[in-house]
């Protein structure tokens, strides 16, 4: 009898397991293949291609058709559904099985609603607030889920999530916007996997997260505090090299990779920037180099050396480099550090290695360099025969695209990265498989950054000027969104700005493929003995008057729910100047919309209350009221459309005596000019004047 029960239990436990459905991918392995190094030195183990899917303007077809550079990148969808009486905008639809790895989203509204629909299900297994992913309830750390740094709660800016979205076959993601609300650009970026039909994938569902909970916070701390001991076989050389000098550490011979490398460079302060450059990293594998490219760059902290952090590198800003990127070779590999510069630089070399299970999967890891001076960036995307595309890098052979650094001199005097990206991979022939909407998009941030950050996969570590004059740079690292290719690879951005004129770029490029796999246009490292410029004045810095207050940088103590505000730089438009070269722009407001602002801890005094704004076509008509007194001044901001965007000068309100030592000032839209062009519900603030 006992006998007889233990069988029927090992029937019952038989039977469990074959209901049991099996995955090839789970989501708890794509939580664990984000933190494998080792595994980001592989050809994928179940070959899938790398997609994305973006809002660009839909005007672009065809390279060879009018529209190739359309630059409206903020109403690109793919077609409206009409769902349960809902006009539901379609973001993303694929079918088979696959993996959202990036989500990327920023807006000035951010209303709505947001659906998923997996596997071809009628109604969605997930809804969140549109267009803020931060609201998603999840409550996963910012190491998977990052908000730019600019982001405000009820406004401007965005985030970025990084937690795997799979699917087992197909899925669909819609925002719905009600038809009372005003639409406003709406900006994402869906980088995906797709895999093979047949491949078995777990399927995303809140109860899924839920679940892996600890697993997901584990991730998200280890992304965020990135092993940085060196483990394994240590290598350390030390030597000051004199000019043209060089450091040479021979690697362990055998099956082995470079698991961590990390170089301090004492390099004097005032020559820093110009001598991180001029020290090049040159890495040989099995009689191949592969790696040849400035520290500075390698360090993903570009021109100048500044201070940089990502899953992959590390930078402090004073020298030292550390480097995670896993280095497989077979049989023998060197690491050089040579000095171009006519500077002595005393170093310090650590390589650690282990050994390494070489198979068919392994690749080795390869740099691409490249600058180019003087290069045309067109301000109108209409002017199709003044665009240009420049090449980030093209890549033959098989391999996988892992990351870049963008380091860049803008020559201009406002934002130059309105141009999108487009990353052609393997048989792409028409169209690419990659199409986005911008640099600071492409680089995980949004509106034209101007404070460096950084996060494990994506950063902005130089923004000298508010107006993006002079010296920027970005990085981005891939994880999950890593593109493998199997014969080429071609990443192309377009060159469009706010002002037409010219930029030095430089580009390195992080990749793994075979031996025989190579980069083209690479540009010899002589190149960077070309003296640096030095950063010049920022237009910005230009004042009405030195005691000026800027709207753009004040909070309202209250504002009106439908009113959303953005500063807005002005230097595109000739006529006038503005105090900072920026204004607060006020849009999607109606009559009776309103700002309040409050000044505190001012003297008992009469103080004259001047206000400086902005004339344009579109713009309302605005009232004043200064502690509750309605000021007898208006101000009609519609201009003649041959006078364009103007500043108003000075708009006079009064004296006025603070109440317990505050001025309230309250600005309301209170109506619009007969003439006006739209609707007439936007209006401009530059500064104000307290005398």
């Amino acid at each position: 009898m006992k006998y007889l029960h233990t069988l029927f239990i090992l029937f019952c436990l038989l039977v469990s397991s074959c209901n049991q459905e099996k995955y090839d991918i789970t989501f708890s392995s794509l939580l664990d293949e984000m933190i494998d190094y080792e595994e980001a030195a592989r050809y994928p183990v179940i070959s899938f291609s790398c997609r994305q899917e973006s809002s660009y303007d839909r005007r672009s077809v065809h390279p060879d058709s009018v529209g190739w550079f359309a630059n409206n990148d903020g109403f690109g969808i793919i077609r409206v559904d009409t769902l349960n009486g809902r006009k539901e905008n379609v973001l993303f639809d694929q079918d088979g099985p696959g993996v959202i790895t990036r989500f990327w989203l920023t807006t000035m509204d951010k209303r709505g609603t947001m659906r998923f629909y997996f596997n071809h299900a009628k109604n969605a297994q997930w809804e969140i607030p549109a267009y803020d992913l931060l609201r998603t309830g999840l409550g996963i750390g910012e190491g998977l889920l990052q908000a730019h740094p600019n982001y405000t709660p009820d406004g401007k800016g965005g985030n970025t999530l990084f937690l795997p979205i799979p699917y087992g076959d197909g899925c669909k993601i819609t925002f719905e916007l009600p038809d009372s609300i005003e639409p406003s650009p709406k900006y994402y970026g869906i980088n995906y996997r797709k895999y093979p039909v047949g491949t078995r994938i777990e399927t995303f569902s809140e109860e899924l997260v839920k679940k892996n909970r600890n697993h997901i916070l584990k991730v998200d701390s280890i992304l965020l505090k990135h092993p940085s001991s060196l483990n394994g076989k240590l290598l350390e050389e030390s030597k000051t090299l004199i000019a043209k000098d060089s450091l040479l550490i021979a690697l362990p011979e055998g099956a082995n990779a470079l698991h961590t490398l990390e170089i301090n460079a004492q390099v004097d302060s005032l020559k820093y920037e110009q001598v991180m450059r001029e020290l090049i990293i040159k890495i040989e594998f099995d009689g191949v180099e592969t790696v040849v490219v400035p520290l500075s760059d390698f360090s993903g902290a570009g021109m100048g050396a500044r201070q940089s952090d990502s899953w992959f590198l590390s930078a402090d800003g004073k020298g030292n480099v550390t480097s995670r990127w896993v280095m497989p070779y077979q049989k023998e590999a060197t690491f050089k550090l040579v000095n171009l510069s006519d500077s002595p630089v005393k170093t310090v070399v650590k390589v650690c290695t282990d050994v390494w299970n070489w198979d068919e999967r392994s690749l080795y890891f390869h740099t691409s360099w490249k600058q180019e001076n003087g290069i045309h960036v067109e301000s109108n995307p209409d002017n199709e025969s003044a665009c240009v595309e420049w090449n980030f890098t093209t890549l033959n052979g098989r391999g996988v695209y892992r990351g870049d650094v963008l380091s860049l001199f803008n020559h201009t005097l406002a934002w130059y990265g309105e141009g999108d990206e487009k990353i052609w991979v393997d048989d792409d022939k028409d169209f690419p498989s990659h199409f986005g909407t911008g640099t600071e998009d492409y680089y995980n941030c949004s509106w034209a950054p101007v404070i460096p950050f950084y996060t494990p996969f994506g950063g902005a570590t130089r923004a000298d000027a508010e107006t993006s004059i002079g010296y920027n740079t970005f990085f981005r690292t891939r994880n999950l969104d890593q593109i493998p290719f199997n014969k080429k690879l071609r990443f192309d951005i377009e060159m469009l700005s706010w002002i037409s004129g010219e930029v030095d770029y430089a580009t390195t490029v992080f990749w793994y493929g075979d031996l025989n796999a190579t980069a083209e246009g690479c540009t010899p490292v002589e190149e960077t003995l070309r003296t640096l410029l030095p950063q010049p004045e920022d237009p910005a810095a230009y004042k009405i008057a030195d005691d000026v207050i800027e709207f753009e940088k004040l909070k309202p103590i209250a504002k009106s729910d439908d009113l959303f505000l953005d500063a807005q730089g002005m230097l595109t438009f000739p006529d006038g100047k503005w105090s900072g070269s920026k204004q607060l722009i006020c849009t999607h407001g109606k009559v009776g919309s309103f700002l309040e602002y409050e000044f505190d801890s001012l003297e008992s005094r009469p103080y004259e209350v001047i206000v400086y704004g902005t004339k344009a076509p579109d713009y309302g008509v605005l009232g004043f009221s200064i502690n509750g007194q309605k000021s007898n001044v208006e101000f009609d901001g519609c201009s003649a459309p041959e006078f364009g965007v103007v500043n108003s000068g000075a708009i006079k309100l009064g004296n006025y005596i603070p109440s317990d030592g505050k001025i309230c000032l309250r600005i309301e839209l209170i109506g619009q000019n007969e003439k006006v062009r739209g609707t007439g519900n936007v209006f401009g603030l530059d500064c104000m004047l307290l005398k």
